[in-house]
């Protein structure tokens, strides 16, 4: 059972980042879309238990170790296998980056602290983590995960759930539109971090696949909806960068500064399973794992200085196509085959 929270835990940390705790994520994706948004959750809730349940069983059925291991019983030629790989590593390094940056303009925009100092402080804290391998992430997400669902919850409460739940009209939902294909690029372009990161779940998920799946997806289709409904009835919110530290500032500085730091504790999650991912897919010993974990946390000191903003912008869209891609590679190449 330990072993079972520490993986649902993983699996929600590297989930819920910088942009689903902020609220702008589950905004864009859902809200917009009125009452069919709920639908839409429930969508995408489904497709990521289902990639999380095929992914620790293949992974545990095969032996894999990487995400190369995974590719290579794709039997796709070499080149492109290869190819693919290039490419989610990029993605989980980029995304690495956009952590570290979305962390320090955090704290530039609310404390006015210099880029510089936050970026090291952070990377550092990062290192130390890496170095304890997936036993650190594990002991990290143990921690933060509850607190992060707690005043999840305790935002829901200062709402009022129930009455905003009790005014939304399902008359209102189609069976058609934009938000059906936007609920699968959501569960699509998160599944370009979670599968790396399920893949090095072995020693935590072995005969607990089905348990550990049904139990991630419910704990992510709460808080989405929470999320969901916390933000249906704040209709200003649509040109609000991040929606639920102004949702939270409506009920005084002192939960507005507590919700803003579950947005830090949530890019921080997402930034270590990015970051973990990358070094064990990169690294062939431990002498090469802690090289490239110096190199890629001082290298991201510079990056740290760009837009966070900007970076979202960019990669995300791309991050949706490229899951999709992988999704598909990957579940019509080896299901026959494996399960």
């Amino acid at each position: 059972m330990k072993n079972c929270i520490k993986a649902i835990f993983i699996i929600i940390g590297t989930i819920i980042g910088a942009g689903f705790a902020s609220g702008q994520e589950i905004y864009s994706f859902f809200n917009v879309y009125g009452e069919n948004g709920i639908l839409g959750i429930v969508i995408s809730s489904i497709i990521l238990g289902f990639i999380i349940y095929y992914t620790l069983k293949v992974t545990n059925r095969l032996n894999l170790g990487k995400y190369s291991s995974l590719l290579e019983k794709t039997k796709l030629p070499k080149k492109m296998t290869n190819a693919m790989n290039i490419v989610i590593n990029i993605f989980l390094l980029v995304s690495f980056y956009i952590m570290v940056s979305g962390f320090v303009a955090y704290f530039k925009q609310e404390f006015n602290i210099p880029n510089i100092i936050t970026s090291i402080i952070i990377l550092i804290i990062c290192y130390v983590t890496f170095m304890k391998n997936i036993e650190g992430i594990a002991k990290a997400n143990t921690i933060i995960i509850p607190v992060l669902i707690v005043i999840i919850l305790f935002l829901g409460h200062k709402v009022n759930l129930f009455y905003v739940m009790k005014n939304i009209d399902l008359e209102n939902i189609k069976l058609n539109g934009n938000w059906i294909i936007k609920s699968i690029e959501y569960a699509s372009y998160n599944s370009i971090l979670l599968i790396p990161i399920l893949i090095n779940l072995k020693k935590y998920s072995k005969n607990n696949e089905k348990k550990i799946s049904i139990v991630s997806a419910c704990i992510f289709f709460a808080l989405a909806i929470i999320t969901y409904f916390t933000m249906f009835k704040f209709k200003e919110i649509a040109n609000i960068e991040i929606p639920l530290v102004y949702i939270a500032s409506e009920f005084g500085n002192v939960f507005k500064n507590i919700y803003g730091m579950v947005v830090i504790l949530a890019i921080y999650t997402t930034m270590i399973s990015s970051g973990y991912a990358f070094l064990q897919e990169n690294s062939k010993d431990r002498n090469r794992y802690r090289i490239l974990a110096r190199v890629i946390c001082i290298s991201a000191i510079f990056v740290s200085t760009l837009s966070f903003s900007n970076l979202v912008k960019l990669t995300y869209p791309i991050f949706g196509i490229v899951g999709l891609f992988q999704l598909v590679i990957l579940f019509s190449r080896t299901a026959k085959n494996y399960l």
